[in-house]
């Protein structure tokens, strides 16, 4: 699982005011025409030029070290105001200026795809300050820290003046936060009760920390591997103790005193269906992030078939092992038997190496195009393990000058079964997010916000027919860690019913925690955290299998209509060369090839 959009937008803000900046780089005098490129690429090359001087974060992320490079995304509303205004003229510009249907191949596409983004943003555009910005999931207090560690690089002395910057710029960032956090929580938009004490639990561990927090150590450690005298390191690592001391710790402690007085008031019921206009909120973002028309009703019933049929293939497994008793009784063994557990940190991470290194190796005989980019697996940072997701992925930078990272939380070991550790990596390295999000990145010749944009349901999706693709290529050869594989289908397949449970059933969080308890393999720790998931990120977790079915069928189809002649590395090809694309234009597409195929 990796960031999306509307999260990533508050988690990618900070400090520095930069909206009166933001307006003049966007606000056109009326009287004046601007130029609109005969070349539609390097219209959208306008457009990204644009949105990145308006984020320096995302420039960080895409690996440039500029001016900006000290700087943090402003996440004040009228910037958000300026984003969004932003991009609603270069749309309009685009539908004025361009004919889509003069336009061929990737530039007609290109046109489509400009047009469903923005489409997909004004669908929350009405709920824009319905999110949490501090909760345990993707909260600004963990995000800050977690992007200067593993984004913020630095190779030079200018890179570590840089991270000094942007220390010093955590205070007005999380104070702009913190009062919109406030105000919503005023309004009745805030997260429940049960989500402070993990907000409070990664604050606390940075302020425990004093000088040896994990963002000055990261710091200290950056310092240390550059080529720069003892004096000039020294000064550097003062001058960061200082920004830390002066600015920082003190707005995390206004952040904390904050989030005491929203715990004292915070509501007991987990679902948004709370909110005005809740429904209406939800059912967007269920368009949002599967990309389709599908009801909370219509997902449910989705969700409620595909157990169902899992639950059938699981017992197809007991009985190959041998086990003697209801699916229940088999939940609960591998649930408990040691042997499904690693003892050490360094033993799970072998192992996972081991699989990437086999799979890495069959790759070229079911894909054409293969990944760049170097893959990391790593262990989730301390400082925010416990509230953290079981494992995530994150792209890499285009310059390559940082890798794609598998995260893997290790801070329980009794919550990573190794059943399910195979399918975890195929999931999230190869075939699935680093392999997807590589050749995305890699894919040149398309315009910025496809190489580096997506959709969820084709993303997630993406992932999800990965674990079952490995199958088909002859991995899982362990039962049970076959049985792994369907445990983490059966997961995705239980979100559906869960998340559509909680958010417009009205489900409680202990109903929906009972639901999966009887309903998967899975732990009790992994149970609670994923309700807890699904609560604070609604209707994200639902992309997952809505999008895997999708690109099963056309798959299906495709072998069906071109009999002997489908071959699985191109119809990979046609899905994954485009970048990600909403469902209904991912089955244009396939089609599209079917039928050329046909010819």
């Amino acid at each position: 699982m990796t960031s999306p959009f509307l999260r990533a937008a508050l988690l990618a803000s900070a400090a520095l005011t930069l909206s009166a900046c933001a307006a003049s780089q966007t606000e056109v005098p009326a009287n004046v025409t601007v130029p609109v490129p005969a070349d539609i690429n390097t219209f959208f090359e306008e457009y990204d030029a644009a949105t990145l001087a308006m984020s320096p974060q995302g420039k960080t992320y895409r690996g440039i070290r500029d001016a900006d490079y000290g700087l943090w995304t402003d996440p004040s509303e009228a910037a958000e105001d300026a984003r969004r205004d932003l991009r609603r003229s270069y749309v309009a510009r685009m539908q004025r200026e361009y004919d889509l249907a003069a336009l061929e191949g990737q530039d007609a596409l290109s046109y489509r795809l400009f047009e469903a983004v923005s489409d997909r943003s004004e669908l929350l555009e009405p709920y824009r300050d319905y999110g949490y910005i501090f909760d345990q999931m993707n909260g600004a207090q963990s995000g800050i820290p977690a992007f200067l560690i593993n984004t913020h690089t630095v190779t030079e002395p200018a890179h570590a003046r840089a991270y000094i910057e942007r220390i010093a710029g955590i205070g007005p960032h999380l104070d702009t936060l913190v009062a919109q956090s406030a105000a919503r929580a005023d309004r009745g938009i805030m997260p429940p009760d049960w989500v402070y004490p993990y907000v409070l639990s990664d604050i606390d561990n940075l302020l425990a920390a004093g000088m040896d927090n994990a963002v000055l150590e990261d710091f200290r450690a950056e310092v240390a591997a550059l080529q720069v005298s003892e004096d000039e390191s020294g000064s550097m690592i003062t001058a960061a103790e200082a920004a830390w001391r002066d600015y920082a710790a003190p707005a995390y402690a206004r952040l904390r005193t904050e989030m005491l007085r929203q715990q004292a008031m915070a509501p007991t019921e987990d679902g948004i269906w709370r909110f005005p206009d809740g429904a209406a909120y939800y059912d967007a973002l269920l368009s949002y992030y599967t990309s389709t028309d599908l009801s909370a009703d219509e997902v449910h019933a989705i969700g409620l078939r595909e157990v169902e049929r899992i639950h059938g293939e699981m017992r197809a497994i007991m009985a190959q092992v041998g086990f003697e008793g209801t699916l229940q009784e088999f939940f609960a063994f591998t649930r408990s038997d040691p042997r499904f557990f690693h003892t050490s940190r360094e033993d799970y991470l072998a192992e996972v190496d081991a699989v990437v290194a086999q799979m890495e190796a069959r790759l070229p005989d079911y894909f054409i195009t293969l990944p760049q980019y170097e893959l990391r697996v790593q262990p989730v940072e301390a400082f925010r393990e416990q509230s953290a997701g079981k494992a995530f992925y994150q792209s890499p930078a285009p310059d390559g000058s940082r890798p794609g990272t598998y995260y893997v939380n290790l801070f329980n070991l009794n919550d990573m079964s190794r059943n399910e550790l195979e399918a975890l990596a195929y999931h999230e390295a190869v075939p699935g997010h680093h392999m997807q999000r590589s050749i995305q990145t890699a894919l040149g010749d398309l315009p910025p916000f496809r190489r580096f944009g997506g959709f969820t349901a084709y993303t997630e999706g993406w992932g999800l027919y990965s674990e079952e693709l490995a199958k088909d290529m002859g991995f899982y050869t362990d039962p049970y860690s076959d049985f792994g594989r369907l445990g983490m289908e059966l997961w995705r397949a239980t979100r559906l019913v869960v998340d559509t449970g909680i958010h417009s059933q009205r489900w409680s969080r202990e109903e929906a925690i009972a639901y999966l308890t009887e309903n998967t393999p899975n732990p009790d720790g992994d149970i609670r955290k994923a309700i807890e998931r699904y609560t604070v990120y609604p209707g994200q977790a639902t992309a997952y299998m809505i999008g895997k079915l999708k690109i099963m069928e056309l798959r299906e189809r495709a072998r069906s209509r071109l009999g002997e002649d489908f071959d699985i590395r191109m119809f990979h090809e046609v899905v994954l060369t485009n970048g990600p694309v909403p469902l209904d234009i991912l089955e244009e597409q396939v089609d599209a090839w079917i039928a050329s195929e046909q010819q």
